[in-house]
């Protein structure tokens, strides 16, 4: 199977950096329809009861890249999902649109290609947050840190349609 450029991005240990020029993170977010996936861009994230800063802070998210699902927006605000279903409203500006996935059940196995018989390239535990590729035919590129390879999609959270 050729490599695809996500995973020759992350196998060859490169790092991209995508300029929108003219374009913050909230514009680039207000031209995509709702629900979409997004991730959390700060160490620090917050996560509000409504659509304000005047709002009481209800949630400091402290995991850089977590997947969260946008189901809303108001103005520079978006009401997010988390994996836990947990729901809030947070700054546009504290949210990617890097795609992340998270492992949301048991230890899973991650191959060398979309497909069970594959080779076993490494395992992630539940909670291990990833780098999201490709999806095919119900397996996803899946990579944290400098591994990839492809996990199951229906084994973690933040692949497929929001």
């Amino acid at each position: 199977m050729q490599a695809t450029w996500f995973s020759r991005l992350v196998l060859g240990g490169l790092a991209a950096v995508i300029v929108l020029a003219g374009h913050d993170g909230a514009s680039a977010q207000a031209e995509v329809k709702t629900p979409y996936w997004a991730s959390i861009q700060r160490d620090e994230a917050f996560a509000r009861a409504g659509p304000m800063a005047t709002y009481q802070i209800e949630w400091v998210f402290r995991r850089k890249h977590l997947p969260v699902k946008v189901i809303k927006r108001y103005g520079v605000w978006r009401q997010i999902v988390d994996p836990s279903g947990w729901t809030g409203w947070m700054h546009s500006n504290m949210l990617s649109r890097k795609r992340t996935a998270i492992v949301s059940g048991p230890v899973i196995s991650i191959r060398s290609a979309p497909q069970d018989s594959a080779k076993l390239m490494w395992r992630a535990e539940p909670g291990v947050v990833g780098d999201l590729g490709d999806c095919e035919n119900g397996w996803c590129e899946f990579a944290v840190e400098r591994r990839a390879g492809w996990v199951r999609q229906d084994q973690i959270w933040g692949a497929g349609e929001p």
